[in-house]
Order: structure tokens, then sequence, then C-alpha cells
């Protein structure tokens, strides 16, 4: 499953759920934090595809790769764009006070590790060789 389904699924499963069995999730006066995490989330998306932009490439992962990016948030993270978008459904559920769209995480973030990041890795391998197995051991997969 692609990651711009896999998280809107996943923060619509955690809403519905919600609505069925509330269970909150922090106090009132945290709430303003996921705000914050929106906006970051935002942000290190934005600047994600900027630097996809630049170096020429598609942002799409199904889209063959013309470069290997490693400037901007890829200096930190080899996915910061799935970090951008952890970071959104963390900043919902906090936003919203609803438990039930956190824990959609867990099932969310093998999906990625599993199913589609090593995937990607595995193509990145086969493109970039050397140049990327360098990359992978100097920049961690998330954070």
């Amino acid at each position: 499953m692609r990651p711009p389904i896999l998280y809107p699924l996943a923060i619509l499963i955690g809403y519905v759920l919600q609505l069925l069995w509330p269970v909150g999730l922090v106090p009132r006066s945290v709430q303003p934090l996921g705000a914050v995490l929106l906006f970051a989330a935002v942000a290190l998306f934005v600047l994600s595809v900027r630097e996809f932009r630049r170096a020429g490439t598609p942002v799409p992962s199904h889209n063959p790769v013309v470069a290997l990016v490693r400037s901007g948030p890829y200096r930190f993270s080899r996915n910061p764009i799935y970090v951008a978008f952890t970071l959104l459904q963390i900043g919902f559920a906090v936003w919203l006070d609803k438990a039930w769209i956190l824990a959609m995480l867990v099932p969310v973030l093998p999906v990625m590790s599993v199913g589609v990041i090593a995937r990607e890795e595995r193509y990145m391998e086969a493109r970039f060789g050397d140049e990327y197995r360098s990359y992978a051991r100097s920049v961690r997969r998330w954070l």
C-alpha cells in the first residue's frame, strides 16, 4: 500500500474507532502541541519534496529515481517524508485528543518498515550501489 493512502486511511480508521470507543489521549492543555506537530510535519514534507525537485527526481515512490538525494532533511533521515507522515498522524492524535488515531500507528509503522521502506532500499541499492550503501550506513532510516 502506498504511504499517501496508508497514513490517511489509518487516521480515518482511528477516528472511526474513536467515535465507537472514545479514549482520551492528552489533557486539554497539551492539545496545542498537536498543532505544533502538524506544522512540523508539513514543513518537513515541503522541505523534503523541495530537495527531490532540486535533484530532478520524482517524489512518488513508484516512479524511477534519477538521483540519490543527500541534502536538506535527507542528511538526517533516509525517509523524511515518511517521518513527516508519522508526525502528521501523531499531531492529529494529540490535537484532536484521539488515542485511537495514535494507536493506528502500531500497524502502520511495521507495514512502512517492512512493506515499503525495505522494498525501496533494495531498489536504491540496486540503482546506486556503493553510493547508496555508504549513505545508508551514515544516515538513519527514520531519525
